[in-house]
């Protein structure tokens, strides 16, 4: 059986020709533009030299060149929509979302994540919004399935059909209130990983909202597998942040989990951000980003220290609450939060509304 993955441009023309390189006389791959990306399709007897070029080879399987971020810089975590007549997802707004946010700086979006309040979401509408969201993203952008559990055996469910509706990977959580010990957490990832073995997975520490703190060394170990291709670290922890880049591999993607602190974390060898801010100002953070990877540090320190405080903001509140609000504001029909979260307080409201003033954004 052939194998799909992700391959860099050059390495791509290299396959498009007809080569003897190291012995082998024919086609390397079929390859199709996605985005960024080319998808090539591995012929059953090409030869070993793809672990120069791609990395390993495991059977039918090849490992997915990481030279470049799969899932891109700004990846959006977003909001999921609900109408006001009880609160029942309203999956036309998230269309018209999701359309918004392919045109104003996401590489890739995250759907039913925290910010999609996936704690009150059926996996019934979760599996919906896949759908929705991947009908209008198509090969624009990627879409990451919201897929994690503290059951094992759920996550793999989800990510099976992730994979089944033909998302581009999933962000798999750390189990929450269970609180495993770090051989529970590698256990419970690995298995996750091996369910969908071409499926790019993200892992996601947030020890705030879970109650357990992945270590470094247990990251560093999940980095090894194909498939394990990024984490979203949250703990807002600098060091946390430098040790796992010590000793992860380079190709290893680490985003930061807190828009404030991205570009400390692109200080070290961070890749971009999962971010909340880029609701509304996602361009401006690609922005960011690049400069920084430019060399222009004082042009993305500028961009840093002008939305400071909407990165602050965005958390007065229980997280998505403000961000609603925010959205509310610019004609966005989101509608409220989900009990056990509440909507905002006027106060909250009045805040959020100077502050897009002071910023433009209203």
């Amino acid at each position: 059986m052939n194998a799909s993955f992700i391959l860099s441009w050059r390495c791509c023309e290299l396959g498009q020709s007809k080569t003897d390189l190291f012995g082998f006389s024919g086609r390397l791959y079929d390859v199709r533009k996605d985005g960024r990306w080319h998808v090539c399709r591995m012929r059953r007897d090409a030869p070993a030299m793809l672990r120069m070029m791609a990395g390993s080879v495991d059977g039918d399987r090849v490992s997915y060149s990481r030279g470049d971020p799969y899932f891109g810089e700004v990846i959006t975590a977003m909001v999921t929509p609900f109408k006001q007549d009880g609160g029942s997802v309203d999956y036309a707004v998230a269309e018209q979302l999701t359309a918004h946010l392919m045109e104003n700086g996401s590489d890739s979006l995250v759907i039913g994540g925290t910010t999609g309040e996936s704690p009150t979401l059926t996996w019934s509408e979760q599996y919906e919004l896949f759908n929705v969201v991947k009908s209008i993203a198509g090969d624009r952008i990627k879409v990451i399935a919201g897929a994690g559990s503290n059951s094992t055996l759920e996550a793999i469910e989800a990510t099976r059909r992730a994979a089944k509706m033909g998302l581009d990977g999933t962000l798999q959580v750390a189990p929450y209130y269970n609180k495993p010990p770090q051989e529970g957490l590698l256990t419970h990832f690995q298995e996750i990983a091996r369910c969908e073995p071409d499926l790019p997975v993200m892992l996601y520490n947030i020890p705030g909202r879970c109650g357990v703190n992945m270590l470094p060394e247990t990251t560093a170990k999940l980095s090894e597998i194909n498939n394990v291709v990024a984490i979203k670290e949250a703990a807002g922890n600098m060091e946390q942040f430098s040790e796992i880049r010590r000793i992860t591999r380079p190709d290893f993607h680490m985003y930061s989990g807190d828009d404030s602190l991205t570009l400390p974390l692109l200080s070290i060898g961070g890749t971009g951000v999962v971010s909340v801010a880029s609701h509304f100002i996602g361009s401006e953070l690609r922005k960011m980003i690049r400069s920084f990877k430019q060399g222009q540090v004082q042009d993305a320190s500028e961009i840093h220290f002008k939305y400071f405080q909407l990165f602050k903001d965005l958390f007065i509140m229980t997280n998505p609450v403000p961000t609603k609000a925010g959205l509310r504001l610019l004609g966005f029909p989101v509608g409220p939060v989900r009990l056990p979260l509440t909507d905002a307080t006027p106060e909250v409201q009045s805040r959020i509304a100077d502050l897009f003033k002071e910023l433009g954004l209203l």
